[in-house]
């Protein structure tokens, strides 16, 4: 009797050490499963939710410089239409992806005389540009020096879009770019967040 006590009492110590690395392999496992998914979902943020995006050239100056880096919102458009004055990235005819504003929207007519946008007729209102225009007239000369963009009605399913830089922009105005089909769109920027010191919302 005294001896089966023994072995038992031999044995329990042996069986609580074998449960140690069962629990430290479990843990691992936990681990490897925590970043798994990680990964997954930066795939899914970086790729099908959001993308960075480098501005490249002055055609949206004052707004937007070169080197600037923007998050694009690449879902939203599948929930909605884009609104005028909206900033968007798109593919355009040559490879690239540019950055531009909305202008006008399908079905309606847009007209560019000078620095005066018409929108079926009425004069569009644009805030964003409004000091640059202010000052080129201080100066004695428009702000957009480029030729004007006959009354034009927007296609079904495309969009008019320009640059802020309105006498430095390849834009819809332009025949190397035209209207822009949504299908085009890869999204709306939604915050400046390089350089620091110029870390915004774009939209609100």
């Amino acid at each position: 009797m005294e001896q089966n006590e023994h072995l038992q009492q031999t044995n329990q110590p042996a069986a609580a050490g074998e449960a140690k690395p069962a629990a430290a392999k479990n843990e691992t496992w936990e681990w490897i499963k925590a970043l798994i998914i990680a990964g997954v979902l930066v795939i899914i943020i970086r790729w099908l939710l959001f993308s960075p995006f480098i501005v490249d050239g002055d055609s949206m100056h004052p707004n937007f410089f070169t080197g600037e880096r923007l998050i694009v919102n690449k879902i939203l458009y599948d929930v909605r239409d884009p609104k005028r004055g909206e900033v968007i990235v798109f593919h355009a005819p040559e490879g690239k992806d540019y950055i531009k504003r909305v202008i006008a929207l399908p079905g309606e007519t847009v007209k560019v005389a000078g620095d005066k946008v018409y929108i079926n007729g009425e004069e569009l209102a644009q805030p964003y540009i409004q000091a640059a225009i202010d000052q080129a007239v201080k100066e004695g000369h428009p702000y957009n020096t480029l030729k004007d963009f006959p009354e034009t009605k927007v296609p079904e399913g495309e969009l008019f879009a320009m640059g802020d830089n309105r006498p430095n922009s390849k834009d819809s105005r332009t025949s190397s770019v035209g209207f822009v089909p949504f299908k085009k769109i890869v999204g709306r920027a939604e915050v400046i967040f390089w350089p620091l010191n110029k870390i915004s919302w774009i939209h609100f």
